[in-house]
């Protein structure tokens, strides 16, 4: 009799601790689940694969966040710090868990392709321009990022691209395009194809302007003969969404694994952290926290 009763509470605890699922569905504002794993559950499969872009591992965000996780949840991460082209690649191809990335109309074609499972909106900072403290193509006197390209193009300045498909690259060109114009092949243009950390040393020993995320840019100012001459324009918002990879694509992704990165990012503790980083060092958030929020507060479809 006692053997059963054991059985019995045994059965109970286990059913009671399992961790509670994000919905089927692939929709861009998933439910915010605010209670991570408990890290008295061992993961049956520890190992997980972050696809993410330069700029969280940069700023230092992820120095903060994943010791946090593993410690929390008994989850061991392997961290890919990429462009988010590169890492939604890594997505489509089974090469990751879970992504932490920021170029929503490239997230969206992941996901309607079916990629990805599921999409929580997490957090934003913004875009800035930098240069040399000299200004030689005057942008510090532009009111639009379009309008700064513009001036640099016209002038011939030194400007450096990251030319590696992340969600700066790619926000860059879609402002090249707004002004209608084509750097491409410029003498002046010039492509580095590295993250956002070597690009921003790259432009500040060629005394070259740059498209850069405003948190690698305090985080690296210090060692950057750069200023920050444009800023403010609302096209140049960075919105990030964590994204896991569709296990129905690849059976060997670690779904649960990637489902306790989603809660553990998107609970109110872990966006209290987010909320604070930098505060500190530089007086002022690197990012703001959005889990609480919907895509549609940023005009998203």
């Amino acid at each position: 009799m006692k053997k059963i009763i054991i059985i019995i509470l045994g059965l109970s605890l286990l059913l009671g601790g399992c961790a509670t699922a994000l919905p089927e569905s692939t929709a861009t504002n998933a439910p915010v689940i605010e209670t991570a794993t408990p890290a008295s559950l061992a993961p049956a499969y520890p190992n997980l694969i972050l696809a993410t872009t330069t700029s969280t591992q940069d700023s230092g965000l992820l120095d903060v966040l994943i010791p946090l996780f593993e410690t929390e949840t008994g989850y061991v991460v392997q961290t890919v710090a990429v462009g988010t082209g590169q890492a939604l690649k890594m997505g489509e191809e089974g090469n990751a868990d879970v992504l932490l990335v920021h170029a929503p109309s490239s997230e969206k074609t992941f996901m309607d392709n079916g990629f990805g499972k599921d999409r929580v909106l997490v957090m934003h900072n913004d875009f800035i321009i930098v240069g040399p403290a000299s200004d030689t193509a005057q942008i510090g006197k532009a009111v639009s990022a379009s309008d700064a390209l513009k001036l640099i193009y016209t002038s011939g300045s030194l400007f450096v691209s990251r030319g590696d498909d992340s969600g700066t690259h790619k926000k860059e060109l879609e402002i090249w395009k707004k002004s209608e114009l084509a750097p491409e092949g410029q003498s002046w243009y010039l492509e580095t194809g590295q993250g956002m950390g070597a690009t921003l040393i790259v432009a500040s020993e060629k005394g070259a302007y740059t498209l850069t995320d405003r948190a690698t840019y305090l985080a690296q100012k210090e060692n950057l003969q750069l200023d920050l001459l444009l800023e403010g324009d609302p096209p140049l918002l960075n919105i990030y969404h964590v994204i896991t990879v569709n296990p129905a694509k690849w059976q060997n992704a670690n779904y649960d694994g990637a489902i306790a990165f989603v809660k553990f990012i998107t609970q109110p503790s872990i966006q209290e952290v987010i909320g604070n980083f930098g505060v500190d060092t530089f007086g002022q958030s690197l990012f703001t926290p959005d889990a609480h929020k919907t895509d549609a507060d940023f005009g998203l479809p």
